[in-house]
């Protein structure tokens, strides 16, 4: 019997996932355009994400965990998810979405840096190149001679970002171990969202937003952008495999860049067209599997 109709589904639920994450930057940029200020409208991302993810897991009788694993996943996991999450939408007052989302998607170059140096991976020729054209593609949109340059502080904490989550993914994967993604997933969640509330509450920003359509940007953040986005993902992950869900959502920066420009009315500009595809031929390459 054929598995294409199941790998086909798997597909578009990974196409889906990357549109759902490619819309956490548009959400947040009009909630802070409204008035919201990107601590509150971080802690509302995560309290509705905590909200939708609790009844997939099963409800909380089904999140049951040892204490001592629950509160490292909630900690090291909130805390983590709550830096990648503020470093890169801090950068949007100052670069446009799109570019954000292909600064960050240098990641995966990160992550076989990462793996050479401790190595457990080799870094071969092939990795040494995908490596040059993902820093070659950050260098061309940050600015070449005579172009206009994007903002250095924004770069950074994009780049910031990147490399907080490169390290992020293999210490999360270490602490779930043996925990449901979705489990962990809603931990990790429900971390963040204590974070963002204290800070909001501690800066005086925990204002709830007075606009009805603010509160339809942050449900749409918690809900679409990120337990939806991650359903998704994961039902691509557990038919396809890691790499190819990865090779799948690398047109996330992609969908950025669309409704950046339809819903933002921010121009797509040749260097981030030129050094974006330059990241995604990286992180294509990077997906293949080493000969050792």
């Amino acid at each position: 019997m054929s598995h294409a109709p199941a790998r086909g589904r798997a597909t578009l639920a990974l196409v889906g996932a990357a549109f759902g994450f490619s819309t956490i930057a548009i959400f947040t940029t009009l909630l802070t355009a409204s008035g919201t200020s990107l601590l509150a409208a971080m802690a509302g991302r995560y309290v509705f994400a905590t909200l939708a993810l609790v009844p997939v897991t099963g409800g909380f009788a089904a999140m049951r965990l040892p204490p001592r694993k629950a509160a490292e996943i909630t900690v090291v996991g909130g805390a983590g998810q709550a830096a990648i999450a503020f470093l890169s939408l801090s950068a949007l007052a100052y670069i446009p979405a799109a570019t954000l989302v292909f600064l960050f998607y240098t990641f995966p170059a990160f992550v076989a840096l990462r793996a050479a140096l401790l190595r457990t991976e080799r870094l071969t020729g092939a990795r040494l190149f995908s490596l040059a054209l993902s820093f070659a593609g950050v260098g061309v949109m940050v600015g070449w001679p005579g172009a206009e340059s994007i903002h250095p502080l924004g770069a950074g904490l994009a780049l910031a970002a990147a490399v907080v989550y490169a390290l992020f993914i293999p210490l999360i994967d270490r602490l779930r171990t043996g925990v449901g993604v979705v489990v962990s997933t809603t931990y990790v969640a429900i971390g963040a969202t204590a974070i963002f509330v204290v800070a909001a509450a501690m800066t005086g920003e925990l204002v709830l937003p007075s606009a009805p359509v603010s509160w339809l940007y942050m449900a749409g953040l918690g809900v679409l952008s990120t337990a939806l986005a991650f359903t998704l993902f994961l039902h691509g992950v557990q038919v396809l495999g890691p790499v190819h869900a990865a090779i799948v959502t690398t047109t996330e920066p992609f969908f950025v860049s669309i409704l950046a420009a339809l819903v933002l009315g921010q121009p797509i500009n040749l260097q981030t067209v030129l050094g974006g595809t330059l990241i995604a031929i990286a992180v294509l390459l990077l997906q293949r599997p080493s000969r050792g």
